[in-house]
């Protein structure tokens, strides 16, 4: 793909996550060159191939992409200090664990030890019925992922910008900030998630079925996909029952209604039920294994995957999940960017809703974007009800159209017509119904970035499958991998939706580096099980290798110990990871009992791992996770208290960082990276808050049209 050839980036590091933001990049076309990549494993071969690799800095780079923490870099002469001197303009992407400030800046970590200190461990996987399960990672290095598509976003932005801007980013942060609602409830002072399960644990709006071979995932979370559902499964004797009546019946009788389903449902296997679902629009996907969606009728129309030779061995991946279409046009002219915004002078029409699309929004209204939410009258985006929109509509404008109304689709295309960027995520086909389809608005607008985002895209045997992001962490194999082995896969959190975000503000940037540089429009078909496959590289490459594809909970194969721990106190655990003989002897030190095992290399201790996880447990079951994580991180060894986002609302180094932004009643929490990039903030506007003032702003409508149009209904 071609929308960023001509930009060169140098990614320097042999950490995992530099090697994701460097093949975001590559697979958009840019020049790659890696400095120290790593190359070790199959996954950091499949991030680091097809880019140059030099010892030396090159003189004509667009952005500079480092990993490390602040104390190994300025060893290495690699901090900004000193890179300043070498490339005095040249954007700057810093990736470390914990940030290049703040107390714990230089603190060890670990994928595992990240997970914990994020929190996002603690609600990966959703509610718990038993307190004894440990918290746990998810599979595939994803803290690289995320750190790396975090540093991706901001860097463009920081190439749009020009000139010497200087972006940290955690990784920490980066993670914590997937889980969105949870973490804004406790800035503004909510009571904290439960990790224990209560009621239904969200299983009456997205749950999983057993199934004769394997697991399906169904929402029937609308009244009328119920109602649908019941029929698909023929209506059964207890469908009439009123304590299954409502959702809130549904929700307080959960465990005898999912027991019920469940005996319905090991008679047929799960792709028939899944099948069954989507006739009747009710969203469903079975639960795959990473290796059955290699050969995707879905996947293979779209092209999606590429494949390469390691060690004369073909193996797949995908591409990138953006269906591009690139048109051609004249070069806008570049503005400075140098005392404002990336963004600035940059209008987004957003049809977006929940939590994809707004946050995406959410990034370009900070970096300085004019964002026009639409909305449709009445509740308006379902974020509304949750604490969603008071941070993911921040700095933005929202208008209220009746796009069923004529002259709501006529001040809709309008509206297009002047905008840099439209960003949308309805069902396939709802657009083009409303005459707003890609293919009319870049005839009318030739240079617009035209992006939809959809589950499956919006082209293939299943762009009209009914999907919500949690349905397609399952149907991705994402779902049923993060799990222990003796437990039974959970929907967990919405884990692929605020990733996507960072996916698509990145091409959002991309697309106007490429309308800056060369002209034209872009049209991107977005496709969420696609990111979400693209993330998972070291799993789909697990299964081409014959590598483990089962549930393996927070075990490695390459490291021992490696673990979530639990402390003394109801709900309190530390994770660990040992990987290196230097961690190991520090470890044996604190805890005597690990004495006898000193000398054991990391296969020694691999064999010996159930026998070294007993004393760990016995001696980390009388300690309290602060203190203990203080003294393992004092020794040099990777390790983090599980964190709550209670902790981390008070939590000493995300305030030293500023990672909270001030509310009026509390903190909200900021941008997944620190920069001098400048920021757009404002308040989440009121349902069609701005109606009025876009249409004379950007229309230049008079005030007796708009009451005109007002009293026909336009607004709803």
């Amino acid at each position: 793909m071609t929308v960023l050839r001509g930009l060169k980036i140098v990614q320097i590091g042999d950490g995992l996550a530099v090697a994701v933001c460097g093949r975001l990049f590559a697979d958009l076309g840019a020049e790659v060159t890696a400095i120290n990549a790593a190359k070790d494993t199959s996954l950091a071969k499949h991030l680091n191939a097809d880019k140059t690799t030099v010892d030396t800095l090159p003189s004509n780079a667009d952005l500079i992409v480092v990993e490390g923490a602040p104390r190994t870099l300025q060893s290495a002469g690699l901090d900004a200090t000193s890179l300043r001197v070498v490339a005095p303009k040249i954007p700057l992407v810093f990736i470390s664990p914990f940030g290049q400030t703040g107390p714990n800046a230089n603190r060890p970590a670990s994928d595992l030890t990240l997970f914990c200190a994020s929190g996002i461990a603690r609600c990966l996987t959703g509610q718990v019925d038993d307190l004894s399960e440990p918290p746990i990672r998810p599979v595939g290095e994803q803290s690289a992922f995320i750190g790396g598509l975090a540093a991706g976003c901001a860097g463009i932005h920081a190439v749009l910008k020009d000139g010497p801007s200087t972006i940290d980013v955690s990784i920490q942060e980066a993670l914590a900030t997937l889980s969105m609602t949870e973490l804004t409830k406790a800035g503004l002072g909510g009571i904290g998630w439960s990790r224990k399960r209560l009621a239904d644990g969200n299983g009456a709006t997205v749950c999983i079925l057993p199934a004769v071979d394997g697991y399906v995932a169904i929402s029937p979370r609308e009244d009328h996909q119920w109602a649908a559902w019941l029929k698909a499964m023929g209506n059964p004797d207890w469908s009439d029952e009123p304590h299954f009546r409502t959702k809130a019946d549904r929700v307080k009788n959960w465990d005898t209604l999912h027991a019920l389903m469940s005996d319905w449902s090991r008679n047929y296997k799960k792709q028939s039920i899944a099948d069954m679902a989507q006739s009747a629009h009710v969203p469903s996907f079975p639960l795959r294994e990473p290796s059955e969606q290699l050969n995707s009728p879905q996947l293979i129309h779209r092209k999606s995957f590429r494949t390469r030779n390691f060690n004369n061995n073909p193996l797949k991946t995908i591409l990138n999940p953006f269906g591009l279409t690139l048109f051609p046009g004249e070069k806008q002219p570049a503005r400075s960017h140098q005392d404002s915004t990336p963004l600035s002078g940059i209008r987004v029409l957003d049809f977006s809703w929940v939590i994809a699309g707004p946050t995406t929004t959410r990034y370009l209204a900070a970096m300085g974007a004019e964002v026009i939410k639409v909305e449709a009258p009445g509740r308006g985006d379902p974020g509304r009800a949750s604490e969603l929109h008071t941070v993911l509509g921040q700095a933005k404008r929202g208008i209220v159209l009746n796009l069923k109304h004529h002259q709501a689709k006529l001040i809709a295309r309008e509206l297009a017509t002047r905008s840099d960027i439209l960003i949308e995520n309805f069902a396939t086909g709802v657009m083009e119904r409303f005459g707003l389809g890609a293919e009319d608005l870049l005839k009318a607008n030739p240079n617009l970035i035209y992006i939809s985002a959809s589950g499956m895209g919006r082209s293939g045997p299943e762009a009209n499958a009914v999907a919500y992001g949690t349905l397609l962490q399952c149907y991705a194999g994402f779902a049923g991998l993060n799990r222990h082995p003796e437990i039974a896969p959970r929907v967990g959190m919405a884990w692929l939706d605020p990733m996507c975000g960072l996916k698509l503000a990145f091409i959002a940037a991309a697309a106007l580096w490429r309308r800056r540089t060369k002209g034209g429009g872009t049209r991107v078909d977005f496709s969420m099980i696609e990111a979400m496959l693209w993330t998972m590289a070291a799993p789909l490459i697990e299964a081409q290798t014959g590598g483990p594809a089962n549930p393996e909970g927070n075990q490695s194969h390459q490291l021992a110990p490696h673990g979530v721990y639990r402390c003394r106190g109801e709900d309190d655990w530390i994770g660990l990871s040992i990987s290196n003989s230097q961690q190991w002897l520090a470890l044996c030190q604190l805890i005597p009992n690990l004495t006898p095992y000193r000398h054991m290399e990391d296969l020694e201790r691999l064999q010996s791992r159930d026998a070294i996880d007993q004393i760990l447990n016995a001696f980390i079951s009388k300690q309290t996770a602060p203190s203990l994580t203080q003294k393992l991180s004092d020794a040099g060894i990777a390790a983090s208290t599980v964190a709550t986002t209670s902790d981390l609302v008070t939590n000493r180094h995300l305030r030293t960082r500023g990672f909270w932004d001030a509310a009026k009643d509390g903190v909200l929490p900021g941008l997944p990276w620190r920069s001098d990039l400048g920021r757009s903030e404002g308040p989440a506007p009121k349902l069609g808050e701005h109606t009025a003032a876009v249409l004379r702003d950007v229309l230049a409508m008079g005030d007796g049209q708009i009451d005109t149009f007002r009293g026909d209904g336009v607004f709803g």
